[in-house]
């Protein structure tokens, strides 16, 4: 299965890895690379996984993070890739946002 993932979605991980960036050299790109294997994976377990919001939800290993996508004609659609720790009621809104 394809997997393609949206603008919202590289911007959540750019968002991530200057957060990590912050913390310790290093962390950044280590989530960027955490997160981008996740999200590789969706090519054999894309639709696998629960659904919250509307969208299906693929939790980090090693962050606090949650894929969100769909699958759409055989093709993983990755939406956003968003911190866990935030409000439900945030998340939410994140998703419904139309870009």
């Amino acid at each position: 299965m394809r997997v393609r993932i949206l603008r919202p979605a590289f911007e959540d991980l750019a968002a991530g890895r200057r957060f990590y960036d912050r913390r310790a050299q290093g962390i950044g790109g280590y989530f960027f690379d955490s997160l981008f294997t996740e999200i590789d994976s969706l090519s054999l377990f894309a639709g696998i996984h629960s659904v919250r919001f509307g969208y299906h939800r693929l939790l980090a290993k090693r962050f606090p993070f949650a894929v969100y996508y769909k699958v759409v004609d055989e093709e993983a659609v990755v939406f956003r890739v968003l911190d866990c720790r935030r409000d439900p009621n945030w998340i939410k809104n994140a998703l419904d946002q139309k870009d």
